[in-house]
């Protein structure tokens, strides 16, 4: 059996709003183009299927919102900025956007 080649970078999940601040459901045209700037950064990602979220504002105010997790490798912690900027940015009537590391170890076969 091949082995497998190690990748330098990390893989990373952001949550992606799929719906906007008044409850409308954000147009699949506006989620093609942050694919389309997400994908110049990290050559690809891994758009999950529609997950609920709960969470409490820093305020108290509890938001109860569907949300899309994503999936990209970054191969530095200034690749994972830019996507998350790009996030904030996109989806500017978001109160946050909530990101995390999944894994230190990246394999790709090709």
């Amino acid at each position: 059996m091949k082995k497998y080649g190690l990748v330098e970078g990390s893989l990373w999940e952001v949550l992606v709003p799929a719906i906007d601040s008044t409850g409308k459901e954000i147009d699949i045209n506006k989620h093609r183009e942050w694919d389309s700037k997400v994908r110049e950064i990290s050559r690809g990602l891994t758009i999950m299927s529609t997950s609920k979220g709960q969470w409490i504002s820093p305020k108290g105010m509890l938001f109860v919102e569907p949300m899309i997790p994503v999936r990209f490798l970054a191969t530095d912690e200034e690749e994972v900025e830019k996507i998350v900027k790009i996030t904030q940015e996109h989806y500017s009537d978001q109160f946050s956007i909530m990101f995390y590391k999944i894994s230190n170890e990246v394999f790709i076969r090709y």
